[in-house]
């Protein structure tokens, strides 16, 4: 069973630590967020933002935490306005491929509709990240066009009804 929690400033060390240990796996997939951000300061600089956006509304942030309680991902609603927001996710080396990506998905749907009050969701992905668009295909999410990511070739996708519920 995985568990969401909103970030915390709390979170600081233990979210730095994944952040750090998964460096080079994530950097194969998304744009590397650079030598400043993995230092204390730097890191602690960008959480601070971070947590400055969620309190204002903006956004909101997720750690997913698994069954011991370890931090095995983050979920993300981006830019929430008029009931849509942007999804973002990673999960990290350890826990890749065991499901914890599409039921982290599931459950941030249903935040998002039932206590965020969000009825549509988009997300985009590279088009060589399978996973991923595995991921969004498993909870609803529709493919409606070819983009840009980071420079990469691109799909964008939507889940218009937050309140079906989905296979996990």
């Amino acid at each position: 069973m995985l568990t969401l929690e909103r970030l915390r400033a709390d979170h600081a060390d233990t979210l730095l630590a994944f952040e750090r240990e998964n460096r080079a796996y994530f950097a194969r997939t998304v744009s590397d967020r650079g030598d400043a951000f993995f230092t204390a300061e730097g890191f602690a600089e960008r959480l601070r933002a971070l947590l400055a956006e969620q309190d204002a509304g903006v956004c909101r942030f997720h750690v997913v935490l698994d069954e011991e309680g370890n931090l095995v991902g983050r979920v993300n609603l981006l830019d929430l306005a008029d009931g849509c927001a942007e999804l973002g996710y990673r999960v990290g080396e350890r826990a890749a491929g065991r499901g914890v990506a599409t039921a982290a998905v599931a459950q941030v749907c249903r935040l998002a509709a039932a206590d965020y009050g969000l009825t549509s969701l988009t997300a985009v992905t590279t088009l060589d990240n399978r996973a991923s668009m595995t991921v969004l295909a498993r909870n609803g999410f529709t493919r409606v066009e070819d983009t840009v990511v980071a420079g990469r070739p691109g799909v964008r996708y939507v889940r218009q009804d937050l309140t079906m519920s989905q296979r996990e």
